[in-house]
Parts: structure tokens; C-alpha cells; sequence
């Protein structure tokens, strides 16, 4: 059977509330009138800004090494090498012009998604273009670009061969922390500024930045971030996040700041952040980035510096002719918009890119290998003492502690419900219902019926709820524990918000590293919420009906995801009876302690290790929870010996364990 035509709810519930908030902030832009107006506009902007980068980390010794030089005719290429973060080696290459007058204006560079970095052909095209023009010019390999692979050490990395898929993995464990991986890119180019600003050949108060794709995602963040930066040009990444939303095109983890929508902002404010200084956005006719989100966003700033009083001239815009890239067009573009606010004059020279190898800064090309501590690790570190110094909770602490982490919705009431068509499952009747659990969103209740009657809703005083790790429908006929409890009481299932029946229209596997399952959790994000604390809630709203309806005691079965959702659900029901975790996680603690983690980002309360972790939800249940065949980090059950290990970790008694399953 079908999913029932639920496959666009989850989509259309943040197409509508993004659309909302966009249409309010269109309000607030145009109601702008004059200098003073704008200025308080600009300031919500860069406060909502600074709480989505978080808190900068210490600046620490650069420890910048040159570790070659290349010659070539008009500039150089020095091969740099430092610290951004203690341990955290940055490789990059500095192009210097043979004649400098004076001090000379510079450029920060940032690459695109490219596996080779700043070695590609495309970066060292614009790095040339740049410095025969004059400008002091350092590009800086992106995590798990060019030098800086941090799975180096692994033998099993399909998960992670791309790089893309590399920066997502990276997110999960600083996701846990609280932390975002973008901020750890931005990061990275203010340090690339800090050395610039000590070399003598650069004027260090005319240092710009640009980058395309991702680079152009990094450039965009950067500037909005850090006021020390002179002027900037996005290449194809400018576009709203509306636009992506309802293109249904998923973006990369860094490219989904924390709270930035839900404070009403869109990718434009990051531009107009540091208005009135000159910026460029720069798209391409057939890029995916939609280009009428481009002109979108250019017609945002050109209001704000209108706004501001600022010189028109100081905001432009340039679309290319091609599809998604750095291409030749718009390198010019942007090397005439640099040169007209520096005072130099643009080169018509052609780039001739040097061999890859040339240009390594490392001697065998991977700063693992030449003393990096992998960005995996330092989460594991982070955990570790977030660990030693986190108090334990009392009931009520936890409680408090885990709503605010999921960051809830606030309930009230018995919430509606739709009577669906029954079905028939396995030779066996079931009813169907939709909970109303939010505007927008049904949460998908099924039950299991001993007569044909699926019309109505009639509850058992005492009952049993699954929920599912993908689809109540494929689990709960086949699932022996479900089964068993269905023979000892009413037996209820529940797809929450994208599972099971609302599972979104996608024709990828639904773990797909870039499925929709994934962007909606990016959005989630986007909103200052979380992916899992929505479908929390759904769980809770149904069994805020279910005891309206006369459930006296709610005991909750989940499995997998769904064993996540059972455990913090039967903390926050006061109906909720017994419940037992089948295939869940034992901890996200162990989540950072390893490389590679399966398990889906719609799975991850951003920042919960700041306050607590699974055990600690276990051990407050006590003798009411019993935990079947857990799953380790890779979403596989553990050998007996992981296991015994696993718990022993994790502090949980071996008497949880039950092997009825």
C-alpha cells in the first residue's frame, strides 16, 4: 500500500512557514525610509547573525610556516601552513605580485566543492587573475579539500569519498556539541585574514574575500561575520533559502546556520551585515542556485544600501552565462568590482594553472599525515570533558533540560483527528487516523483491530505504541516484540512527521546523505528547532489524545529512530507506562567518539551533550525501560563483547538488557 498522498506535508509545513517569515522581513525592508531606520535594521541582522556563527573560539598561535616558494613571471606562490585552532592545520597558498607600491589591497580565497581544493584548476584561475591585477591573494584548502583530508587514516571511507559528504560527517559530532560546522569554515578565513594582516606587503585595511559554491557559501558567512573584511563577492551561492526550500534542493551542512530564518533573516541580511562596504553577488544563467533568488537577494541589498544613504556603486551584481562554477565571466567581473574600490587596474592576462603537486604545502599532500589532529578528534576531546563536567540531573532537571534541548512546542488541549480509510495488513484489520498535531502536520496512527469496525476511535485504558525506525506499516506487522505485546493488549503504531505514511516523495533511499529527510532537518535548523523535537512532539500530541480518549497508561515500544522518540517521550507523557528501546542508540557520547556515524541527522538535538545524553534518560526511567539489541554508531547491532563494552561506557546496568526481541 502507498503512503495515502502524505508525501508533501513535511515540505509544504516549511514551505509555508518560510514563506511567512520571508514575506514579514520583505515588510520590514521596504518599510525602510532612512539612515537611522536602516542602521537598527542592520543591528537585529548582525546580533541574529553572531548567535547563529556562536561564540569564536580563542585566537591561538598561527605557528605559520613557509614551506616552499614557487617563481613565476610577475608574482610568486609562497606554500603556507597554519594553525587556525591548535592542531588544526590549514594549508593554503599565497600569490604575491613582483611589484608592490606601497602596501597592496588583498583577497582572501575560498574554494568551491572541489576534491582538489585550492590545486584546481578553477582557483588557481582567479588566484592569478587576482594577483596580476595586484592584489595580494591567499587561497585556503576547505576541510577534506586539497591537503586537508581528515579520513586520511581510515581504509573504509565510501561514506565519506566525497567531500561533501565529508563536511556532513564532520557536522554530526560538532552538531552534538552545539557547535556548526560552518563556523568552523569561517573560522579558517579570519585566521587566513589575521596572517594576512601580518605580512608587510598588505594593506590591512583593504582585505576582501570571495569564493564560489561552497567557497562562495564560506564568503557570504565570513563577511557577514567579521567586520574587518573591506569588501566581498559571492560566486553561485547567493540565492534565498526559500528558493532551495522549494526547489527541494538539499544544501550542505555548512550552509545551514543555526536560527538565521527563524530570526527572520535571509541570505541577503549576511550581505547587508556590513553595508555600506562594497559587495558583488554573482550567479549563473543555468545555475541550480535559482537564479531568480539571485536577483532577489541583489534587489534586498541595493533597498538596504538605498536605505543607508550608501554610494550605489558599492553593491552590483553579475550573472554569468554557464552553469554552477567560477567561470572566466565571472572571475573578470569580479576582478574589475575589486580593482574599481582599490584603485588597480584589471589584468587581460590569461591564468596558466600549475600541476597539482606544485603547489602542496605538506610533503606528501595530507596534513593528517604531517601532524593535524582530524576535526573528529577534537570533538571527541570536547565530549570527553563536556562529559567529566556535566552534574547529574534529577527528574525534574532532566525534564527541563531535555524540552529546552528539542526545543518544544508548547501543548495544549486534545488535538484533532481525521478518521481515515481502514486497510487490510497481513490478514489482519487496521484503523487509521490522522492527529492534527501541529497546523500543517498529521502525525499517522494506526491500530490494530480484532473486529472490522476501523470507523471510529475507541481506546483501550492501557495500550501499547509503537514507534517505528522508518514505517510503522512495514515494521509492526514483522516486528516479534510488537507482536507479542499485540496478543497482551491493544496495539497502536505512529508514524511521526516524515516516517512511515508522510515519508517524503523521493525517489533516493531515505537515509540518503542528501535525501529530503535530510534538508527538512536543515530547516529545522534553520528555524532555531530541531528535526527530532518536532517529531517529539507529534509522539506527545498523540498521546495527548489517546489519553482524552481514555488511555490510562501508554506503554511505548520503539525501534531505531523510533527508539529515540520513545525514550524522551516517556520522560515528558505523564501517561507513558513501560518502555522498551529496540535497535536504539546506547549513546550520542559514543557518537563522537568514533569517525564515522550512520545514523541521520534527523536524529541529533543540536547541543544536547552540553546538557545530557541517552544514559542519563535511561537511568531516570529505571526498571520501566528494557533496551533490545542496541545499535552502535554505524546503525549495526554490536557483538556481545561491543556490547558488555558499550554498556559498561555508557554506565547502564547489563540488567536493561533482554534478549526477547
Amino acid at each position: 500500500m502507498g503512503r495515502m498522498g502524505n508525501g508533501h506535508m513535511v515540505q509544504e509545513y516549511y514551505v509555508e512557514r518560510v514563506r511567512e517569515i520571508g514575506a514579514e522581513r520583505k515588510s520590514r525592508l521596504a518599510s525602510l525610509k532612512n539612515r537611522r531606520q536602516a542602521l537598527a535594521y542592520q543591528r537585529t541582522v548582525r546580533e541574529a547573525i553572531r548567535m547563529a556563527v556562536g561564540p569564536t573560539p580563542p585566537k591561538t598561535p598561527l605557528r605559520a610556516t613557509v614551506t616552499g616558494v614557487i617563481e613565476r613571471r610577475g608574482f610568486r606562490i609562497e606554500k603556507i601552513a597554519y594553525e587556525s585552532r591548535p592542531g588544526c592545520i590549514v594549508t593554503a597558498n599565497l600569490y604575491l605580485p613582483d611589484t608592490i607600491e606601497g602596501h597592496a589591497p588583498a583577497v582572501v580565497g575560498s574554494c568551491g566543492h572541489d576534491a582538489a581544493g585550492k590545486q584546481a584548476d578553477i582557483y588557481q584561475d582567479f588566484c592569478q587573475r587576482l594577483v596580476r591585477s595586484g592584489f595580494v591573494t591567499m587561497i585556503i584548502d576547505p576541510f577534506n579539500q586539497g591537503e586537508r583530508d581528515q579520513y586520511w587514516r581510515l581504509k573504509d571511507r565510501d561514506i565519506v569519498a566525497r567531500c561533501t559528504h565529508a563536511h556532513n560527517m564532520m557536522a554530526k559530532g560538532l552538531q552534538l556539541l552545539g557547535d556548526w560546522f560552518g563556523a568552523w569554515r569561517n573560522w579558517d578565513a579570519i585566521r587566513a585574514l589575521d596572517y594576512l594582516q601580518t605580512r608587510p606587503e598588505v594593506d590591512p585595511n583593504r582585505i576582501g574575500i570571495t569564493g564560489n559554491s561552497g567557497g562562495g557559501t564560506e564568503t557570504t558567512w565570513t563577511w557577514g561575520a567579521e567586520d574587518r573584511f573591506a569588501f566581498a563577492a559571492p560566486s553561485c551561492f547567493v540565492t534565498t533559502f526559500l528558493h532551495n526550500l522549494e526547489n527541494e534542493l538539499p544544501a550542505d551542512a555548512e550552509q545551514y546556520p543555526p536560527g538565521v530564518i527563524g530570526h527572520g533573516l535571509e541570505m541577503a541580511d549576511f550581505l547587508i551585515a556590513q553595508a555600506p562596504k562594497p559587495v558583488m553577488i554573482l550567479g549563473q544563467h543555468f545555475d541550480f542556485f535559482d537564479r531568480r533568488g539571485v536577483k532577489d537577494a541583489y534587489e534586498d541589498v541595493r533597498t538596504f544600501y538605498r536605505a543607508l544613504g550608501a554610494p550605489a556603486r558599492n553593491v552590483d551584481w553579475f550573472m554569468g552565462p554557464q552553469g554552477h562554477g567560477y567561470s572566466a565571466h565571472n572571475q573578470k567581473a569580479m576582478v574589475e568590482f575589486f580593482c574599481n574600490h582599490s584603485g588597480l587596474t584589471a589584468s587581460g592576462a590569461a591564468p596558466r594553472p600549475l600541476p597539482a603537486r606544485d603547489l602542496n604545502v605538506t610533503p606528501r599532500g595530507e596534513v593528517i599525515e604531517a601532524g593535524a589532529v582530524p576535526i573528529y578528534e577534537m570533538s571527541g576531546q570536547r565530549a570527553n570533558n563536556l562529559r567529566r563536567k556535566r552534574s547529574r540531573l534529577d527528574r525534574p532537571s532532566l525534564v527541563r533540560a531535555l524540552r529546552s534541548v528539542l526545543v518544544l512546542p508548547s501543548r495544549s488541549g486534545t488535538p484533532y483527528f481525521r478518521a481515515l480509510r481502514g486497510t487490510t495488513d497481513h490478514q489482519r484489520r487496521v484503523a487509521r487516523y490522522a492527529v492534527e498535531t501541529e497546523p500543517g502536520v498529521r502525525a499517522i496512527l494506526r491500530k490494530v483491530m480484532d473486529t472490522p469496525h476501523t470507523h471510529t476511535l475507541d481506546v483501550e485504558r492501557e495500550i501499547h505504541l509503537y514507534l517505528p525506525h522508518l514505517s510503522t506499516q512495514d515494521e509492526l506487522s514483522t516486528d516479534r516484540h510488537a507482536a507479542r505485546q499485540a496478543r497482551n493488549g491493544a496495539l497502536y503504531g505512529l508514524d511521526p512527521r516524515g516516517l512511515g505514511e508522510t515519508r517524503p516523495d523521493d525517489d533516493r533511499e531515505f537515509l540518503h546523505a542528501y535525501g529530503m529527510d535530510y534538508m527538512h532537518d536543515g530547516y529545522a535548523m534553520l528555524l532555531g528547532e530541531t528535526f527530532v523535537g518536532r517529531r517529539t512532539h507529534d509522539v506527545l500530541r498523540t498521546m495527548d489524545l489517546l489519553a482524552a480518549e481514555g488511555a490510562r497508561k501508554i506503554h511505548l515500544i520503539g525501534r531505531g529512530q523510533g527508539a529515540i522518540l520513545a525514550l524522551f517521550a516517556s520522560l515528558l507523557h505523564k501517561s507513558a507506562g513501560r518502555v522498551t528501546l529496540k535497535n536504539g542508540p546506547l549513546s550520542y557520547h559514543e557518537w563522537t567518539q568514533v569517525p564515522l556515524v550512520h545514523w541521520p541527522f534527523a536524529c541529533i538535538p543540536r547541543g544536547i551533550l552540553k546538557r545530557l545524553d541517552l544514559p542519563d534518560c535511561i537511568r531516570t526511567l529505571g526498571k520501566r525501560v528494557a533496551l533490545i539489541q542496541p545499535w552502535r554508531p554505524d546503525m549495526k547491532p554490536y557483538t556481545k563483547s561491543q556490547l558488555v563494552q558499550a554498556m559498561e561506557d555508557a554506565r547502564l546496568p547489563i540488567s536493561l538488557l533482554t534478549s526477547r526481541v
